[in-house]
């Protein structure tokens, strides 16, 4: 079993650049960042990929500077970040200097006994020895001046924080067989699934949302393969999620998906599509698992309901059009089956080996059959193709100008790899890196005869 990726936990006071150091650790724009204090009111996730190492990042709500209020009910999000994170980066704002919340912030932290890292933010157009020398009165050795808005000392904290992070390798190991994370928002039944596929009653049931903890593995063989299977807690919206432990658990599910092969994403039928639902399913496609996607409940329903549910999968999840859907009912044993054929069926997928002549001969044949756009008037060209990785299938294409190449065009490519490699269940990546222009920077030296000619042309032209 692979080790789960560090957690890493922004906190500190309002305003002091958590959403914006967030942003750019995860390089996304997912946490609203405003020159507001107390934008950020819920714990927000989000994968690391900024450095080398994989970490899990978590943007908090700021904590306040006055003592009555450190634990106040949004406060007790960021200290459960606190709770949850294998490291603690702690941000204070360089232009304010060292406040009284700054410190009674880090006499808190100190309590918890895990590593602690001061982060001054907004250190650009400052004197940063001056700057730090006032931080150095919160005790904390390690410091790191930044500024997060541009970006600055960003990437080498980064490095040096997660050094000792494991780095995963691209070899998988295969002692657990076929890792399935089974994922879904509370009461959908994933631990009666998880029953059912195992035959006995080795995850505790109830029918009562959030009774799962934590992610639960449980290793099994099926027709020769091995596989482990991940019971993880129902992930629900944050503004729904009250109890501490339920909390908690969230992250456990978020690391489960990053630690699988492939996901089995679990659907109520009687609910339809949620939000929550589409939001996981993003998170999933976004970590490049595989994904098996099953409507659990399905027996109860009339057929009108059944077309009802249909058309709002067709509708609200257009994005995942090479997810194997099942319907099925976990308490009854239908269409459970059928499952494991789709869950092999993507994990060969996601893992599969392309030789580069057969993926440079099936891009010449696609660009043949339809060519990408002209750029400013040149055609943009496409040389040759290879595997640049696996969970999920990473497909780099050599050429030039292809920073040109429109996403509609991107679209195909990716789409026809699918068709014609025959992958199912697992996303395709296509990655596009220009050559250097080898003739850049050199000036064209015209021969004795070229000359000439060009004065010539030169002297007719006066003449006119």
């Amino acid at each position: 079993m692979s080790a789960l990726k560090p957690v890493l936990a922004l906190v500190g006071r309002p305003n002091v650049g958590k959403s914006t150091l967030f942003n750019r650790l995860t390089r996304t724009r997912d946490a609203l960042v405003a020159n507001k204090p107390g934008l950020t009111r819920d714990r927000k996730y989000g994968e690391g990929k900024l450095g080398g190492a994989k970490y899990l990042v978590i943007d908090t709500g700021g904590l306040s500077d006055d003592q009555e209020e450190i634990d106040s009910v949004m406060a007790i999000q960021s200290w459960q970040a606190v709770e949850e994170a294998d490291q603690i980066l702690f941000l204070v704002d360089a232009r304010d200097g060292l406040l009284p919340g700054d410190q009674k912030i880090a006499d808190r932290i100190r309590q918890t006994g895990k590593p602690v890292h001061l982060i001054v933010n907004k250190i650009d157009g400052l004197n940063e020895d001056l700057v730090l020398n006032d931080f150095y009165q919160l005790g904390l050795e390690s410091m790191y001046p930044i500024a997060a808005e541009h970006g600055r000392g960003v990437t080498a904290m980064i490095t040096e924080l997660t050094a000792d992070f494991e780095i995963e390798d691209d070899e998988e190991d295969d002692s657990s067989g076929i890792k399935v994370a089974i994922v879904g928002r509370p009461n959908v039944g994933k631990s009666t699934l998880a029953n059912r596929i195992l035959g006995e009653e080795r995850v505790v049931t109830f029918d009562m949302p959030g009774t799962t903890r934590d992610s639960i593995y449980l290793p099994f063989e099926r027709d020769g393969q091995k596989y482990t299977l991940i019971d993880t807690a129902g992930v629900r919206r944050r503004g729904r999620v009250n109890e501490m432990i339920e909390k908690f658990s969230v992250i456990k599910a978020l690391q489960a998906i990053a630690d699988s092969h492939v996901v089995l994403m679990i659907l109520d039928a009687s609910e339809g599509v949620t939000e929550q639902d589409a939001s996981l399913i993003g998170f999933v496609t976004d970590s490049g698992r595989a994904l098996v996607i099953a409507i659990n409940k399905w027996d109860g329903l009339s057929q009108d309901q059944r077309d009802k549910v249909k058309r709002e999968l067709d509708f609200k999840l257009p994005f995942i059009n090479y997810a194997k859907q099942h319907f099925i009912s976990a308490l009854h044993g239908s269409g459970v089956g059928d499952l494991f054929g789709s869950i092999l069926k993507a994990y060969r997928s996601a893992m599969v080996d392309i030789p580069t002549p057969r993926l440079t001969r099936l891009m010449t044949d696609l660009v043949n059959a339809n060519p990408p756009p002209l750029v400013h008037g040149r055609r943009v060209k496409l040389r040759y193709a290879h595997q640049g990785g696996k969970n999920p299938p990473v497909i780099v294409i050599h050429g030039n100008q292809t920073q040109s190449l429109p996403d509609s065009y991107k679209r195909y490519l990716i789409n026809s790899f699918r068709k014609h490699l025959k992958l199912m269940g697992t996303p395709v990546r296509v990655e596009f890196k220009t050559g250097d222009n080898p003739f850049k920077g050199r000036k064209n030296k015209l021969t004795p005869r070229q000359v000439a000619k060009r004065r010539r042309l030169m002297k007719h032209a006066k003449r006119k």
